[in-house]
Formats: C-alpha cells, sequence, structure tokens
C-alpha cells in the first residue's frame, strides 16, 4: 500500500501532527519488529566502555534541561 501526504501544501504544525501520529502508531505494533543484529554489539561494546570508566551518561531529564538551556 502506498500512502503519499502534500508535503509541499501541509503547514509545520500539519506534519508534526502526521509525524506524531505515525510514531503513536509505531509505538503501538512495534512489538512484532526485531532489532537488527549488530544491535547487539553495539550495547555490548557500550556497556563495557561503562564498565571500564571510559563514558558516562547522563539522566534524560538533566539531557533534556541542557539541551533546552543551550537552545534558550
Amino acid at each position: 500500500m502506498e500512502s503519499t501526504l502534500p508535503l509541499d501544501k501541509m503547514s509545520l504544525e500539519e506534519k508534526l501532527q502526521a509525524m506524531e501520529s505515525l510514531w503513536d502508531d509505531l509505538c503501538n505494533t512495534a512489538g512484532g519488529i526485531s532489532s537488527p543484529a549488530w544491535h547487539e554489539g553495539v550495547l555490548a561494546e557500550r556497556l563495557s566502555m561503562q564498565e571500564r570508566g571510559e563514558v558516562k551518561f547522563e539522566d534524560w531529564e538533566a539531557a533534556k534541561k541542557k539541551i533546552k538551556n543551550k537552545l534558550a
């Protein structure tokens, strides 16, 4: 099935709403989708780097706040 949207005629708000609708639908149906095999390797390497102290992660709320401050 092919669906097209008149993107050149849509406002930014309409495009964002369409994206949100698509994302909501994907989130509700994503259970049948498998991650690619290479994801496991990437996640294992990142965990290993964290355990060796080579990287650290930031709390999501703190990261969002930092991004908002940079944009302000």
